[in-house]
């Protein structure tokens, strides 16, 4: 495994992160407790020590999942991040938004079901255009001063509200977002045109989620409903990675998977790896062995020539993620 520094935080992370949205009963194709177990172990025997879920993931069963696992490890090695924004309880018009009542509320809740002191990374899930954001940063510094989280960081969203929340924290001396897990992938790459750049401007650390898009980067693109998640995922249907040269980057990923004798999911990642604002792609995953493809990733090496083969036929596309 490799390691690396998140943004301007200090803090080592492995270069995969694992992400725990699968784990839990949301949806047909998540894990139940004992295959998740299984999965978080063997991540942690590959060395990833960078674990991120979310209040919403399964209702907080996510959460309950990843705490109880980590309590049998060294809590001191491991790097936990969780988020706050969507709906916990549709009786319940607090246990959602940016407020300082949701996201008090909210990460009390969170810290309960990871039976954790503080979170190492808390972070917004998106914007939330009813609450302004000088008050979720106060509340949010407020977190980090009473030690109930190290850092924050935040998701989707679109450039200049990232730009004003930095802008907002430094003027206020307030604590700043200090990572973006944002919409990144070979086959979306509408990020490079302003967040990125941003991101790389300001140190803040870039941890992608959907870095196989959603599967799609993974298997060739008339395989896509072969799997469970392929043929249930609603959000899928929302993405355009098919769009906009999107089938010949896929086939063009399958081309120099097979001559590098790798999968399609090994290549894409590495391609993903080899991105310098990129500090550590969230892998989710519901298989051991893909796991350790990903994890073996970190060893493909790609060439200049090999990155603008595979980059060359990319066309704009729709923003997808914000919402």
């Amino acid at each position: 495994m490799e390691y690396t520094t998140l943004g301007s935080t200090g803090m080592k992370v492995s270069r995969i992160g694992l992400g725990c949205m699968s784990f839990g009963s949301g949806r047909e194709w998540m894990l139940d407790r004992e295959e998740s177990e299984t999965l978080i172990e063997r991540a942690i025997d590959l060395g990833i020590n960078f674990f991120d879920t979310a209040n919403v993931y399964s209702l907080g069963e996510s959460e309950e999942i990843l705490g109880d696992v980590l309590a049998e490890y060294d809590r001191d090695a491991q790097v936990v991040a969780t988020k706050v924004f969507a709906e916990m309880d549709p009786d319940n018009p607090n246990a959602s938004g940016l407020s300082r009542k949701a996201i008090e509320q909210e990460l009390d809740a969170s810290l309960d079901r990871l039976g954790m002191d503080t979170i190492d990374l808390y972070q917004t899930h998106r914007w939330d255009y009813e609450t302004p954001i000088e008050e979720t940063l106060r509340a949010l510094d407020d977190a980090v001063r009473r030690g109930q989280a190290r850092y924050v960081g935040t998701s989707s969203m679109w450039a200049h509200q990232f730009a004003e929340a930095l802008h907002t924290s430094d003027r206020l001396g307030l604590e700043r977002f200090a990572t973006m897990q944002n919409h990144y992938n070979v086959l979306y790459r509408e990020e490079e045109r302003e967040m990125l750049p941003l991101c790389q401007k300001e140190d803040v650390g870039v941890i992608p989620w959907s870095p196989l898009a959603r599967g799609v980067a993974a298997r060739p693109h008339e395989e896509q409903d072969s799997t469970t998640r392929g043929e249930t995922d609603q959000y899928l249907e929302q993405m355009s990675y098919l769009q906009g040269g999107g089938k010949e980057i896929n086939e063009r990923i399958q081309e120099l998977a097979v001559e590098k004798g790798v999968s399609m999911a090994q290549l894409s990642l590495a391609w993903l790896l080899h991105k310098e604002w990129v500090d550590a792609p969230i892998i989710g995953t519901t298989n051991v062995d893909h796991l350790e493809d990903a994890v073996e990733a970190l060893e493909i090496d790609l060439s200049t020539s090999e990155m603008e083969y595979l980059e060359e036929p990319y066309e704009p596309l729709p923003v997808t993620g914000h919402e």
